[in-house]
């Protein structure tokens, strides 16, 4: 039986999926914002929901675990260091999706998903990895 064994694929493979969720991670930490189709936006919040979630621990396990699903150090560093001081006092919630209608192209549902007010976002970009 499948029961309580669904979640949004996306129409794409699994290790697709996968790293089509850690780039969009990656993006949304370190703009703060970004526009995608409704579907990807509903599928990241609850990822960076969980990263934000692994900082605000902060033990040396947390971030080991978050580096495994980002592969990127910078932004590792950014989001235990700026992101989970400004998510402390708060309980969940850290991010905002706003629909903005549909894309001209092929008529998709578009979003914009956010950090919520609080959390700066200024990562520089750099050239290590």
């Amino acid at each position: 039986m499948r029961h309580r064994k669904h979640h949004g694929s996306l129409g794409l493979p699994t290790g697709h999926r996968r790293a089509l969720l850690a780039n969009m991670a990656t993006a949304l930490l370190t703009h703060g914002r970004i526009e995608t189709t409704e579907a990807k936006a509903r599928a990241v919040r609850p990822y960076v929901e969980k990263l934000i979630t692994l900082a605000k621990r902060g033990d040396l396990h947390a971030r080991r675990q978050a580096l495994a699903k980002l592969r990127h150090r910078p932004i590792v560093d950014h989001l235990f260091g700026d992101v989970a001081s400004a998510c402390s006092d708060r309980a969940g919630g850290y991010t905002r999706m706003v629909k903005t209608g549909f894309r001209a192209g092929d008529a998709a549902p578009m979003a914009i998903i956010e950090l919520v007010d609080g959390i700066e976002t200024t990562v520089e970009e750099t050239t290590e990895v």
